[in-house]
């Protein structure tokens, strides 16, 4: 592992070489926040996928690129006086200080969740009206609903218990099952949906890596499933849905 001063001397070569990018190369030059948005979103889902992965060299890699462009990202904001890097990681130090009174304070707390409620109250001071204005409106629906139901946890929203929460899923289920409006009927279901993830995250259960898992799986079987059939120079859709079945019982047992 590298020393303080490497890690240093490493962040400062990023730098040069970002100043020399931009000054030198077509490419970089041309470069905007608005042309770099689409790709920054895709190299989070890469680190991402690299993550669920445990690849640990993937995942260096992907972080490189992500920090690549957060400097991208200050050295344009610099060109137009607006902020650099400096104020980027002054403000973000200035920050963590501010809401972590039990490191930098004399305030007190006895465990995790009493740090996360100080942490909204906080924000709230900050300026903020609401608890839930932190929450990206561009964020994929499943992960939204993870991050609102632990925003209102924040300030003891909460259920009491595991059977609280399944009354709840069981309440909405009926709701779906006795709605007839289509337009309705998908509103029901979406109340079933987040009543799942709440139940998911009640139970320190990511419902967005157990539903990747989950995804995953299902290829894996599907495609063993193809290779089955493909060794009966059958495809799938040859086959009736009981011969399926049979196929997607052999595929399981592959995976034991």
């Amino acid at each position: 592992m590298n020393s303080r001063q490497n890690n240093l001397k490493a962040f400062n070569r990023l730098l040069d070489i970002m100043d020399e990018l931009r000054e030198k190369c077509p490419w970089d030059k041309k470069q905007t926040m608005q042309s770099l948005k689409n790709n920054t979103i895709e190299e989070t889902f890469e680190l991402a996928d690299a993550i669920q992965n445990n690849d640990i060299p993937e995942i260096k890699n992907e972080l490189g690129d992500l920090m690549l462009h957060l400097i991208f990202y200050s050295k344009i904001a610099s060109e137009s006086q607006l902020f650099d890097i400096g104020d980027v990681l002054n403000g973000i130090c200035d920050k963590l200080v501010y809401r972590h009174p039990h490191i930098y304070g004399d305030v007190k707390v006895e465990n995790e969740e009493e740090v996360k409620q100080n942490w909204e109250k906080l924000k709230l001071k900050e300026g903020r009206k609401s608890v839930l204005e932190g929450v990206p409106s561009s964020l994929p629906a499943l992960i939204k609903a993870y991050r609102i139901q632990e925003k209102v946890k924040g300030i003891g929203f909460e259920f009491e218990n595991n059977s609280q929460i399944l009354n709840k899923i069981k309440e909405e289920i009926n709701e779906f099952e006795n709605e007839d409006d289509l337009e309705n009927k998908e509103i029901e279901f979406g109340d079933v949906l987040f009543s799942l993830i709440n139940y998911a995250r009640y139970n320190q259960i990511n419902p967005e890596n157990a539903l990747e898992k989950t995804n995953r799986k299902f290829i894996s079987r599907f495609q063993k499933m193809e290779q089955l059939a493909n060794e009966f120079n059958k495809e799938l859709s040859q086959l009736t849905i009981n011969e399926m079945d049979k196929l997607w019982n052999d595929a399981k047992a592959f995976e034991k």
